[in-house]
């Protein structure tokens, strides 16, 4: 039978204020350390190195930019280079525009390679880079905030896209139908946007969903017994899983922008969003769902 305290518990292990919009903080790798990264009122770019050390995070770098920087990622480089790559806003006319949101997967081999656009009416487009191609595209009706494949370094197997509206939706990629694509099932979470997803690196079947009301949900994806079956004219066709939601917890009145896990502690993870706060988490029992 299971009991409130028998689930993964979310428990907020530090929590630091920003005198600045930070829209993204990621961990770095190998270390006990991240970087938090948005712009002063001023209106320029700031970059800052935090060490987490007895329970504190400690400033140890600061660095300003002329421009904003949205967001950032150490994927472009080798976990012993850890070399970021971050992107700027730029201003055209008062007007911010910035790249649509977009996810690279399918990279179990030299050659294959897939990215995953997202866009603000609803589209959901796989590019495969090999064939130059759009080998898949859809719409979810609401504007798509966030995409991401369960692992980068596999042959696809999931994607997960959150979106307004409070919705996400899990496509299953190991089946594509010649004209009904792939299958998914959605869910509505929150109720507000979901900003980000991000799946724990070490059980791609679990996956955190942050929401526009400073909340997060802990979710655990479920395999039917056939992921797939064939119709009658013998054309496979894919057979969507379930969600089951683990544990949720309210940790700001404001949207969360950002997640991430820690890759080497299980459970351990980041996030930050409008209220001007980074906040590390630890997740508890990961290993036992």
């Amino acid at each position: 039978m299971s009991t409130p305290l028998s689930k993964p518990q979310m428990i907020v292990h530090i929590q630091k204020s920003l005198n600045y919009t930070v829209f993204d903080s990621k961990w770095i790798p190998c270390s006990a350390k991240f970087v938090c990264m948005g712009n002063f009122a001023r209106g320029t770019g700031v970059m800052q190195i935090y060490e987490v050390q007895r329970g504190d995070a400690l400033l140890i770098k600061e660095v300003e930019k002329p421009k904003p920087i949205k967001c950032a990622t150490f994927g472009a480089t080798s976990i012993q280079q850890r070399h970021m790559c971050g992107l700027f806003l730029i201003s055209y006319n008062d007007r911010w525009t910035s790249f649509g949101f977009f996810m690279t997967g399918h990279a179990f081999n030299e050659q294959d390679r897939c990215v995953c656009a997202g866009y603000d009416n609803g589209d959901i487009k796989l590019f495969d880079l090999r064939n130059m191609s759009v080998r898949w595209e859809t719409n979810i009706k609401n504007g798509v905030c966030c995409v991401e494949f369960d692992r980068k370094d596999i042959d696809m197997n999931k994607l997960v896209a959150t979106s307004l509206e409070g919705k996400f939706h899990v496509f299953d990629l190991r089946t594509q139908h010649p004209t009904k694509g792939f299958a998914s099932v959605c869910e509505k979470a929150h109720k507000s946007t979901i900003w980000q997803v991000k799946h724990l690196p070490q059980n791609r079947e679990i996956f955190m969903t942050a929401g526009g009301a400073g909340n997060l949900h802990l979710w655990k994806y479920e395999y039917p017994r056939q992921r797939c079956k064939k119709e009658s004219n013998g054309v496979e066709v894919g057979v969507a899983g379930t969600v089951n939601l683990l544990q949720n917890v309210t940790v700001s009145t404001q949207p969360i922008a950002s997640l991430d896990w820690n890759t080497d502690k299980r459970g351990l993870f980041l996030c930050s969003g409008f209220d001007q706060t980074v906040r590390v988490l630890i997740v508890t029992k990961l290993n036992l769902v």
